[in-house]
């Protein structure tokens, strides 16, 4: 077992911690959520988790919003910009909120490093310990900053979310022998608040096992991207509940076409149940799929501990 894995395994424990702290009762007219990478995916789901509870949020790339926010949002007076960053250091992030501030917008620092740039840049901190030995990959640190991003916006985490969320990286692990051998394309299909994760669980292998990934919303991957669909591909469905009709039928059809199927919350060759609220769901299955990066990853014999190309902090000199 390398660190990675140990990791991925051990970070049950730092959610216990993280559930019922720094909560906030913010009421801001839009709230921004902000970040590059895997930060930006996890800001794209809780920007929908925030819009369906009533909250409207949007998500913007860091660069993005440090260079050119008008095409995104042209006023910033109740603008509360959330700031997400594991290390705190990420260029294009820090820029964003010390833009964010100088232009009157209120910033939250979402981050697992309290003393960094980013936390000495904010006007509210939200942070939680996190593993001392994440690597390169991230890992339980997205999971954290997804859980605090939705108690942030009032979304009450039940404690069984752990629970919920190991036993679903268990089962995947165990159903996975066999199952992605040899397979060289992978496509994690999510809408909704899922739509941030299924790109989180695509970058996630990719940079884990080096494979060749793609994330799309279900419906939209019939619309020529399903024309690379053979025997050698990997489909992760992250089903919703209110479109399980839907996405059931576009299983099918992918079976048809060669793709093996995992299905989390629905059909599938590998069918794993996801009992959880659609608001939850999204966390509760992000260390079933940085399972399947790490065994991505096992099977081709590439360290997940040093992986091609990738630092730990991305920093623009």
């Amino acid at each position: 077992m390398n660190t990675t894995e140990k990791v991925i395994f051990e970070q049950f424990s730092y959610w216990e911690k993280a559930i019922g702290v720094n909560q906030s009762g913010d009421r801001s007219k839009l709230l921004v959520f902000v970040g590059c990478g895997t930060s930006f995916n996890l800001a794209l789901s809780l920007a929908a988790c925030s819009n369906m509870s009533g909250r409207k949020a949007i998500a913007v790339p860091g660069a993005e919003w440090a260079n050119r926010p008008s095409a995104f949002w042209s006023e910033w007076r109740d603008t509360h910009v959330v700031a997400l960053s594991r290390s705190g250091e990420t260029t294009e992030t820090v820029t964003a909120a010390k833009a964010s501030r100088d232009a009157g917008a209120f910033v939250t620092a979402l981050t697992v490093e309290p003393e960094s740039s980013l936390a000495k840049n904010c006007d509210q901190l939200v942070s939680a310990e996190t593993h001392p030995d994440e690597g390169i990959v991230m890992t339980v640190s997205a999971s954290l900053m997804v859980l605090l991003g939705l108690q942030m916006i009032g979304q009450h985490v039940p404690g069984s979310v752990v629970g919920s969320a190991r036993r679903l990286a268990d089962a995947l692990d165990h159903a996975l022998p066999g199952i992605i051998t040899d397979k060289t394309h992978f496509v994690f299909l999510g809408s909704g608040p899922l739509f941030g994760i299924a790109l989180e669980g695509a970058l996630k292998l990719m940079e884990m096992s080096q494979i060749m990934t793609q994330a799309f919303h279900p419906l939209e991957y019939r619309h020529g991207p399903i024309s690379l669909v053979d025997g050698k591909t990997v489909v992760v469905m992250l089903y919703s509940p209110d479109q399980r009709e839907a996405e059931s039928k576009l299983v099918r059809e992918l079976n048809e076409k060669g793709a093996i199927v995992i299905g989390f919350g629905g059909p599938g060759d590998v069918e794993l149940a996801v009992d959880d609220d659609l608001s939850l769901a999204g966390l509760v299955v992000l260390p079933a799929l940085q399972v399947l990066g790490e065994r991505a990853a096992q099977a081709r014999q590439i360290d997940t501990v040093f992986p091609r190309h990738l630092t730990k902090v991305v920093k623009l000199e």
